[in-house]
């Protein structure tokens, strides 16, 4: 039996979808109800450092830890680490020690490249043994959750695997990779024609089928593992390509990246300047040869999913 923390999220249902096409038997932990009914599972309202986990543990080989409280942009809170340790570290490594304790083998701890950092330099590339360098609560969040996993693993013997994947994308994506997609749709200008950065994304389906390997690979346990498509984008030629994927034209105007960013930052738009104007790439060569892994599908193909959802589904 497979528990799945996060079931409803956009990760999550990728992979419950997966679960359920190779005959698995797993148990969805979800924050409400499941309205969809699509599959049975468990309500645990909110994950903390008192979550009581104790009858939804029966039978219970291996854990996905999806759920989390997530990178925001604009964080209200008004101490936000506290915030994000409550639920990323303490309710991470609660839930954690109570499957060791109830015989739990393996647990599968999904963290972010943001342990990493923000930004790489040209022609480098983070890789898992890197030293960390968090920038915001969020990113130390996950690094403090990764560490204490590793403690508990050398304490008790519950095999602990992380991954930390690079910018998701797939059918039912949201955020700012959907944003992308109205504005090509739109046929929208998008002063991004001079941008020369290279990064690292993630289909979900590459992703999920990651996920698999590493719940069932006995040389994954204990191990940290970076995962991308395997063929890193130019800003620009992620436009491009998305573009062609839905039949459209981009228009890509010509601007400097030194005034795209002084832009951003008057908009109070940093993040996202650094995002579309920066490089971020990994590399994957360890979750390559340690797993024997290779990303099912290509870029073009991860693309090609994503926009036909989005045509069916989202484009009005």
């Amino acid at each position: 039996m497979i528990l799945v923390t996060g079931a409803s999220g956009f990760i999550g249902t990728a992979l419950l979808t997966a679960l359920r096409q190779g005959g698995h038997c797993f148990r969805p932990v979800y924050r409400r109800e499941n309205a969809s009914g699509t599959d049975a599972g468990v309500v645990v309202p909110a994950i903390s450092s008192t979550t009581d986990w104790e009858s939804h543990l029966g039978n219970v080989s291996s854990i996905v830890h999806l759920a989390a409280r997530v990178h925001i942009m604009k964080d209200a809170a008004l101490d936000p680490l506290s915030e994000f340790r409550e639920v990323n570290v303490a309710g991470t490594l609660n839930l954690a020690r109570q499957a060791a304790l109830h015989g739990v083998k393996r647990f599968v701890y999904i963290s972010s490249i943001k342990v990493n950092g923000e930004w790489t330099s040209a022609g480098g590339a983070f890789r898992p043994d890197d030293i960390p360098k968090p920038v915001d609560p969020y990113a130390i969040s996950k690094l403090e959750a990764e560490s204490g996993l590793r403690q508990i693993a050398a304490e008790t013997g519950i095999e602990v695997v992380i991954i930390r994947p690079v910018l998701v994308y797939g059918p039912k994506v949201k955020g700012n990779f959907l944003s992308m997609m109205k504005w090509l749709y739109r046929g929208i200008p998008l002063p991004l024609g001079s941008l020369h950065n290279l990064r690292s994304i993630v289909a979900v389906e590459n992703l999920v089928d990651l996920i698999l390997t590493c719940l069932r690979h006995p040389a994954a346990s204990n191990q940290t593992f970076l995962v991308s498509d395997g063929h890193d984008l130019s800003t620009p030629d992620l436009l491009r390509r998305t573009a062609a994927a839905m039949d459209r034209v981009v228009r890509l105007i010509p601007t400097s990246p030194s005034f795209l960013e002084a832009g951003a930052n008057l908009l109070g738009k940093r993040d996202l300047a650094q995002r579309i104007c920066c490089s971020l790439q990994v590399d994957i060569s360890k979750t390559r040869q340690l797993l024997a892994w290779h990303p099912p599908l290509t870029v073009n193909q991860g693309l090609q999913n994503t926009v036909d959802y989005f045509l069916a589904h989202q484009a009005g």
